[in-house]
């Protein structure tokens, strides 16, 4: 009896617009029921997943580790390149910061809500939350988010909008 070699599959995910790697890594995760250990053995990438879902870019990803990703996610190396900070720009790990209008509009983290420079949200006018206006509680890492509200009491992102205050 001949012996056929079976494929591994993965479930592929499409990128949201202006996503950040934590959350896209965190939705691929789950979609493939995979640790960020799993995820970083499949990719041959050891321990970076876990580090990137936390914004530790530092030292960015290279070209080599994004294209082992990319093999693997099914997205091209480019696209992967959009979901992290511009080269040059300064990250804020922590805190976690969120425009609850966009999240409104489109479910994900977006990655320039992580950049030292930004302040606030350019499109909605509003100055970014960095913990839930309820309970004060801080958000977690986007590769966690699964339901779109405060891990404490529940709030949805979507109710948050009416706490963001206007800027400029």
């Amino acid at each position: 009896m001949e012996m056929v070699e079976i494929q591994t599959w993965l479930f592929q995910i499409e990128p949201l617009e202006r996503e950040s790697l934590s959350h896209f890594l965190g939705r691929f995760r789950r979609a493939n029921d995979l640790t960020p250990t799993g995820l970083g053995k499949a990719a041959g990438l050891g321990g970076a997943i876990a580090r990137w879902e936390k914004f530790r870019f530092n030292p960015p990803p290279s070209q080599q580790q994004l294209e082992a990703l990319a093999v693997v996610v099914g997205v091209d190396v480019d696209r992967l390149v959009q979901m992290l900070p511009p080269t040059g720009v300064g990250m804020k790990m922590e805190p976690i910061r969120l425009c609850a209008a966009c999240y409104t509009e489109s479910p994900c983290h977006k990655i320039e809500w992580q950049l030292k420079v930004i302040q606030g949200c350019d499109r909605h006018q509003l100055i970014l939350l960095s913990e839930c206006p309820n309970c004060g509680a801080r958000f977690k890492i986007p590769a966690v988010w699964v339901d779109g509200w405060c891990h404490r009491c529940f709030l949805s992102f979507a109710d948050m909008v009416k706490y963001q205050k206007f800027y400029r």
